[in-house]
């Protein structure tokens, strides 16, 4: 047991270690292909040129695993970095919220929905222990907020969200997407106006 905590508090304090970001990008890589696979259905009815706004956990996911990859090359760029870490945030806390909803309202407590539910908090977990290391600049920060809002429009606008767990959650959809956007970014915001340190801190790992 003290090894598991030594090791979560190496992991917490200094997570860009090849040790650490090696197995997270095969990790990602495997549960990005399943996530796919989960939105076969949904993407074979979508029209292809919308595919970008449809499968947002798998995306971003993938987008993780890049991220990580790059950082390891030593090419990953700050923007880059923000836009994937905040999407597992995003997402992750999204189908948490929408799978908790779904159980607290009668839903049954099934594997595949509990495999879910665990994925997506740990999606959530490592964008937030990643994002911490980075200091994104006001542009960086506007960009990023500007993609997640345009992709709460398009899933709430256009109807591309993913498919729900259960009837009348639309509504909470929309809210805790929407309130993860504003969330995040203000967040961000608030961190680079009381941080200390140069812009761009940790951008290439």
């Amino acid at each position: 047991m003290a090894q598991v905590l030594r090791l979560w508090q190496d992991f917490w304090d200094n997570p860009r270690q090849g040790r650490f970001m090696i197995p997270l990008v095969i990790i990602n890589a495997v549960g990005s292909a399943y996530g796919y696979y989960w939105y076969r259905e949904q993407l074979a009815r979508t029209p292809y040129y919308y595919w970008p706004f449809v499968p947002d956990s798998p995306l971003s996911t993938t987008l993780f695993a890049l991220a990580l990859l790059l950082s390891l090359a030593g090419t990953g760029r700050l923007l880059f970095q923000t836009v994937a870490l905040t999407a597992s945030i995003k997402y992750g806390i999204w189908a948490v919220v929408m799978i908790s909803h779904y159980w607290l309202q009668g839903g049954p407590l099934e594997f595949t929905e509990g495999m879910l539910w665990v994925s997506h908090l740990g999606m959530a977990l490592q964008g937030f222990i990643y994002l911490k290391t980075l200091q994104p600049g006001h542009g960086v920060i506007m960009f990023t907020a500007c993609w997640m809002i345009l992709n709460d429009l398009m899933d709430y606008g256009l109807g591309l969200h993913p498919d729900l767990f259960a009837a009348g959650q639309t509504g909470l959809a929309l809210i805790t997407a929407a309130g993860l956007s504003l969330t995040i970014t203000v967040v961000m915001a608030l961190r680079r106006r009381f941080k200390a340190g140069p812009e761009g801190n940790g951008a290439a790992g």
